[in-house]
């Protein structure tokens, strides 16, 4: 892109490094004009959504009936799913099993988080850790593959895990950190936004490139937990953060008064894989900063303003000599040299239409489900 064709928009800090950008006469993007015009009006944090809140938690309570467990919440220590597990037990007044999944990539922080969190809220935790050998070999492989998605390996044991364990204990409701405030604004396909797990995508990249058969690694296709497991399962996915007040510095203080919980330098720095793949790998081999999203999200629900996120995202996230020991590290854990993991680094790079994948039907999906007004936020 020519220096003359950039763009950036006049109300966020989203830009033209999503090719697929629009901008209208004022300068607006479609994430600010689709945030103002479909989910505003539709976002309710007042006394409506406290009744739906109120509501909801009744219905979970009454299907958890004589149960140990009225739902599950995959906790990863990190802002959104720990707020989640406050609002649930103090304010929905649940009996959620907390569940966490182990892929060999937690922070010491996210790791002390949770033990607060568990011990402070008097809740019970399950831990699913994955075959390293398998993770890891997946994860090369999703490296060699050359595409900016490089969290889907985590993405699919982390939500695969938790799908696949409710299901087989029975636990209907699954609560979610996923919310509007924090997350209004979706992050592009292009940038490593992949629309869900695609279980024709991994297995074509693993056949390509890994080395060994993964036998427990768990999978379960989108199409499966959105159709298979909701409709005929009856599994249900709640999204309480939607429903309350839910203001990003607010919960990390709240949670550190009452937990001690410590509050993270940016969003995602729960993982050590995805903090390196968010702010060294993403940025430099491919041009593309998820921060952006990030950011514009609080521009949109007025947590951040536009001239502070446009400072920020003017320099690196965390320092040059941190981050070059954090390669190191990441080769290291993966068993590569650090010189393999440069020249895969350096190696061409390629997207998702390299391999088999089943895009065209979620894509059908997403637009029946903002269609139907499921999904509202920009999904293209």
């Amino acid at each position: 892109m020519s220096h003359s064709d950039y763009r950036i928009c006049t109300n966020c800090i989203m830009d033209t490094s999503d090719p697929n950008i629009t901008f209208d006469d004022r300068g607006w993007c479609d994430y600010c004009n689709n945030f103002h015009s479909t989910i505003r009006p539709n976002w309710h944090t007042d006394e409506r959504g406290e009744r739906e809140l109120m509501q909801i938690a009744e219905q979970i309570k009454k299907a958890g009936e004589g149960r140990d467990f009225d739902c599950i919440i995959g906790l990863s220590g990190g802002l959104d799913s720990s707020y989640l597990t406050y609002v649930a037990k103090e304010k929905m007044g649940l009996r959620p099993l907390l569940f966490h999944v182990d892929a060999g990539w937690n922070t010491d922080q996210a790791v002390g988080n949770i033990e607060k969190l568990v011990d402070g809220l008097g809740l019970h935790l399950y831990t699913e850790v994955i075959n390293w050998e398998e993770m890891k070999d997946l994860q090369v492989a999703f490296l060699k593959s050359q595409i900016p998605d490089q969290d889907l390996p985590q993405d699919g044991a982390f939500f695969s895990t938790l799908y696949k364990f409710a299901r087989q204990h029975k636990l209907k409701y699954i609560l979610t950190g996923s919310n509007f405030s924090t997350e209004c604004c979706r992050e592009p396909e292009e940038w490593g936004g992949y629309p869900g797990i695609d279980t024709t995508l991994f297995r074509d990249i693993h056949a390509k490139f890994g080395k060994r058969t993964l036998e427990t690694f768990p999978l379960v296709d989108i199409m499966v937990y959105k159709i298979y497991y909701r409709y005929f399962h009856g599994m249900e996915v709640v999204k309480p953060l939607n429903l309350v007040p839910y203001n990003k510095k607010a919960a990390e203080g709240l949670l550190y008064e009452k937990f001690g919980w410590e509050k993270f330098q940016h969003k995602h720095h729960e993982s050590r894989f995805t903090r390196f793949y968010e702010d060294y790998w993403m940025p430099r081999k491919f041009g593309y900063e998820k921060r952006r999203a990030h950011f514009s999200s609080l521009i949109m629900t007025g947590q951040m303003t536009r001239d502070a996120a446009l400072e920020r995202i003017s320099k690196p996230e965390l320092d040059e000599h941190f981050l070059e020991q954090e390669f190191e590290y990441v080769a290291n854990k993966l068993d590569l040299s650090v010189d393999e993991l440069r020249q895969i680094f350096k190696g061409e790079n390629k997207t998702y239409h390299a391999y088999k994948n089943k895009r065209y039907l979620i894509g059908l999906g997403s637009n029946v489900m903002r269609t139907l007004g499921l999904e509202k936020r920009l999904f293209r």
